[in-house]
Order: C-alpha cells, then sequence, then structure tokens
C-alpha cells in the first residue's frame, strides 16, 4: 500500500562553488593563476590588485590600500594578518563558517550532493551556480582543452623514473634536488659535496642517488662534464673498455687532432682509433636537449621557513605567489541601477555572490597552506636544523588530527606545494616519511634513519664477521628499532648491499688479490 510521509533531516549540497573551493587547494601556482586569470576575464565584478608605489615621503610598509580603495567600493583579499606565523601558533580553527564547512567536507570521489546520516532536506551552502550565460565552475564538466597532449619537460620525465626507482622519502628528496640542479643541456651543475651540505646529508648518499640519477633516460644525464657525460652513454652500450676510457680522459687530445697521442695512449692502431672516435661522435654530448624547447619551470616556494631570533621557525606565505583580487562592489551598485531587465539583475547578482566566494576561496586557500606548513615544520625540526637524516616518520593523519582537518584535504594542500627552506626549495611531500616502531615502546624511527644504520653497520664490518640480515636485525633491536628480518632484507637491496654470503665471498677474493700482489713482489 502506497503512502505519504513527512521526514525532516539535513543533508550538504556539494555546489559548483564548493568543488571550487575545495580543488582550488591542490592547483599549483601556475594553474592558480591561470584559473584566476580566467575568472578576470569572466567576471565583471572581479579586478586584479596592482601593487601600488609609495609616493613622496612614504615607506613601503606605509604604503598600501588606504581609505580611498574602500570609498571606491574595492575589497582587497589579502588581509595581512595571516601571511605568517610562528612555530608556536593557537591550533584552534580559524573562526569563520566558511572555513568550517569547507574543512569538514571531504568529496574524495566527488559526488553531487553528501548527505549525512538521516538526510532529507538539502542545505545549500552557497548561491546558484554562475549565471546560464557565463559557464560552469563545476570542475567535472567535459574539458576539450584537458584532452590535448602537452610536451614532457626534462624535469617531469626524470621525476617520473625517480618515483619508480625509490619510494623513500629522503631519496625522493635528495633526488629531485639533484633533478632540479640538471640544466636544460642535461648537466648537473651542484657538486655532491654542496648537495650533501645543504640538505644535511651524508656524501655517500647522495652520491649513490646521483649514480642512480645518471642510470636514468636519456643516457648520458646529470653528467657533471663531458667526459661523464659521454662515460655514461658508452657503459650503457657496453663499450667502455680500458681503450676507450683513455681517450675519454684525453678529450683535449680529440679536439687537437693529436692522433699519434691518442694512439700510443690507447694502445690501438689507427683502424682502431678511427672505429672509436666515429663511436664518440655517434654519442649526444647534450642530452637534455630533446627537452629543451619545453619552458623551464622553477620551482617557487609557497612558503618560505626561515630561523627568528629565539630559535624557532617563522613560516610565512610567499607573497609574491598570492593571487590579489578585488571585488568592485560600487561598480556593481551602479551597473545594477541602471540595470532594467530582471534577467540583467540576476546576473549581476549571481556575479557578485561567485565573485565573493572566489576571493573568500583564495583566502582559505593560503589560511590552509599556512596551517599545514606551519605542522610540517613543527614536526620536522630536526631536518632544518641537521639534515635529512633526521626526517621525522610522519603522515598525512598526523599532521590532520594536530590542525584539526581531513587527511583528505592535507593531501590536497601539500600537492603541488613547496617549502622555501635554507638547504633549497623542496616540495611538501618529501616530508612525508614512512615510520618504523621502536622496540619496548621507544620512539618510532623514520625508514631512512633505519636505512642510514644499515649501511653504517656494513661499512664497518670485518672480512671476518661479516653481518647476515638476522645479526643486522639483533643489532638493530639492540638500539631500540624494531624491523623485521624481510624488512632488512628490502632495505639492503634497495641500498645496492649485497647478501652476506656475496660480501663474504668479495672479503675472500680482495684478500687473496692483495695476497698474490705480496707473493709476485
Amino acid at each position: 500500500m502506497q503512502r505519504l510521509e513527512v521526514r525532516q533531516g539535513q543533508a550538504l549540497v556539494m555546489t559548483p562553488q564548493l568543488l571550487q573551493a575545495i580543488k582550488l587547494l591542490q592547483l599549483s601556482q601556475l594553474d592558480l593563476a591561470a584559473y584566476v586569470e580566467a575568472e578576470l576575464e569572466r567576471n565583471p565584478l572581479l579586478e586584479r590588485a596592482e601593487p601600488e608605489l609609495p609616493g613622496p615621503g612614504e615607506t613601503s610598509e606605509s604604503s598600501g590600500h588606504s581609505d580611498d580603495a574602500s570609498s571606491d567600493g574595492l575589497e582587497v583579499t589579502e588581509p595581512e594578518s595571516w601571511l605568517s606565523t610562528d612555530l608556536n601558533p593557537s591550533r584552534g580553527e580559524i573562526e569563520s563558517d566558511f572555513d568550517t564547512r569547507l574543512d569538514n567536507v571531504f568529496p574524495d570521489e566527488t559526488p553531487v550532493q553528501a548527505r549525512e546520516a538521516g538526510g532529507g532536506d538539502m542545505l545549500s551552502l552557497t548561491p546558484p551556480p554562475y549565471g546560464s550565460t557565463g559557464g560552469s565552475f563545476d570542475a567535472e564538466a567535459p574539458d576539450f582543452e584537458a584532452t590535448l597532449t602537452a610536451e614532457t619537460s626534462l624535469r617531469d620525465h626524470l621525476a617520473g623514473q625517480l618515483d619508480l626507482a625509490t619510494r623513500d622519502p629522503a631519496e625522493r628528496l635528495i633526488g629531485g634536488f639533484l633533478i632540479d640542479a640538471v640544466d636544460e643541456a642535461g648537466y648537473l651543475r651542484e657538486t655532491v659535496e654542496d648537495v650533501a651540505e645543504r640538505l644535511g646529508a651524508d656524501p655517500a648518499l647522495v652520491g649513490r642517488m646521483l649514480a642512480l640519477v645518471q642510470t636514468f633516460d636519456p643516457p648520458g644525464i646529470a653528467a657533471r662534464d663531458l667526459a661523464e657525460c659521454l662515460a655514461i652513454q658508452l657503459r650503457e652500450r657496453d663499450r667502455f673498455d680500458p681503450a676507450m676510457q683513455a681517450l675519454v680522459s684525453r678529450l683535449d687530445l680529440v679536439a687537437k687532432r693529436d692522433f699519434a697521442a691518442l694512439r700510443r695512449l690507447c694502445g690501438v692502431d689507427d683502424e682502431d682509433l678511427v672505429d672509436m672516435l666515429g663511436e664518440i661522435r655517434r654519442l649526444d654530448p647534450k642530452p637534455g636537449r630533446a627537452f629543451g624547447s619545453s619552458a623551464v619551470e622553477v620551482l617557487v616556494p609557497d612558503v618560505f621557513v626561515r630561523a627568528a631570533p629565539d630559535g624557532s621557525w617563522l613560516v610565512e606565505l610567499n607573497s609574491e605567489a598570492l593571487p590579489r583580487v578585488l571585488v568592485n562592489q560600487s561598480y556593481y551598485a551602479r551597473v545594477s541601477r541602471n540595470a532594467a531587465a530582471e534577467g540583467d539583475k540576476a546576473f549581476l547578482s549571481e556575479a557578485l555572490q561567485n565573485a565573493n566566494w572566489l576571493t573568500r576561496s583564495l583566502e582559505q586557500r593560503a589560511r590552509t597552506i599556512l596551517k599545514v606548513a606551519t605542522e610540517i615544520v613543527r614536526q620536522q625540526d630536526g631536518f632544518f636544523v641537521h639534515g635529512v637524516s633526521h626526517l621525522r616518520p610522519l603522515n598525512l593523519k598526523t599532521v590532520a588530527e594536530a590542525i584539526g582537518m581531513h587527511e583528505s584535504t592535507v593531501s590536497r594542500v601539500t600537492s603541488n606545494k613547496a617549502i622555501g627552506t635554507s638547504r633549497g626549495t623542496l616540495e611538501m611531500k618529501y616530508f612525508f616519511t614512512a615510520a618504523i616502531p621502536g622496540a619496548a615502546g621507544a620512539a618510532a624511527h623514520s625508514s631512512e634513519a633505519v636505512r642510514h644504520r644499515i649501511k653504517q653497520l656494513v661499512d664497518g664490518e670485518t672480512p671476518d664477521d661479516v653481518l647476515s640480515d638476522d645479526a643486522l636485525v639483533q643489532k638493530l633491536r639492540g638500539e631500540g628499532v624494531d624491523i623485521a628480518r624481510r624488512t632488512v632484507a628490502k632495505y639492503r637491496e634497495s641500498l645496492r648491499i649485497p647478501s652476506s654470503i656475496e660480501r663474504r665471498r668479495e672479503h675472500f677474493a680482495h684478500g687473496s688479490g692483495q695476497h698474490a700482489a705480496l707473493a709476485l713482489r
């Protein structure tokens, strides 16, 4: 039997504007600038806030938006009070109804409606979508331009290979730093020692990561000079024999065309030398030039971290990267008075509502980035003081719980964002590391710290005392690291350390070679 029932409940509508605010969180600076530029063209009530020059007798601090701007009806969305914070701010939520809505809506699958328990009536959080003639904010709508192919940059090409080569956060951080130091020709313009010093990392670890990056495509990438670039490519072709090594080591003689000296140096005849020189000419002296036509994207920090005089850390937004947008209220009032048609009035009203929503979304985005970055700096204080070896275990849940946000919000914030530090500009995602639990209730250890310790133990072993994986487990547990044997084996293999049997054979072979050399003397 059919019947009518009346139910009362609450539900949350995922309007296009709310989806817009959430998706603004994960946009990079370039994407955000392009998005805001498009909105400036679409919405007649939005204006770009141009920086004002100080007048006579004014300083840069005293100049800015005066009361005249308010009298003109221009409202700027850049309150200076939230541009920076010290490392110990109040963890209370921002007192804003808009903030509460955004922080508690997490459309991991971006549904049209997110219903609470007992759903029924719809609770609309925002004004109706932007006028029918102006398009839609809905990012789910088909986008023809999104189907076009884009030229891959050298950095993206190398970064994609790094993602597949290692999942260790510290290795990814170092590898990403090395990739950023590769110029458009494909050469590394930083020394291993400089990178190790800036990141506070073990030079041996930086050297291993450089060796890893040099195995990436295109062959010869990340070389420090032409000889190393050619050597990498020759190894790739299995042609780096002693004669070729000698030839590559004296490229100055090749440039002078001193063939007699090259024949003596390499110990080859004329025919072999001609073949070797032909092989050198077929190599690529600038392996990065295939990507040279793409625009070079500089990693610009969204947030800066610097030491405060009292020894704490000051975290501040990069004001140069924040879009400055104004809402012209006086223009709206003037035009709306002269609008006769109902359609024109509705369009202006919706344009004003969406302009206000965009400015508040930009403000919330900046606030959220600042909150997340501040907590990351708080959690990873050891890195900023001592370097990579002091990275702490950190995941999205830890940061989300500390600042009262959802993990998906933190994930969006850390996507495509960077922090400017005294050690360089680093992506936020590199500060999240896996954790190894401590033994007997001790503090957890980051996976990179454990790898570093395994490397130290292996480097310190003697031919008579080669450590097996079980022995490494016992030593680590004795130091308070609760780790399984298979995890030790996985970390050892990721460090390219042979098994204990292979290392014992290497020690034996090395010892036998020394004895043989002594017997021949």
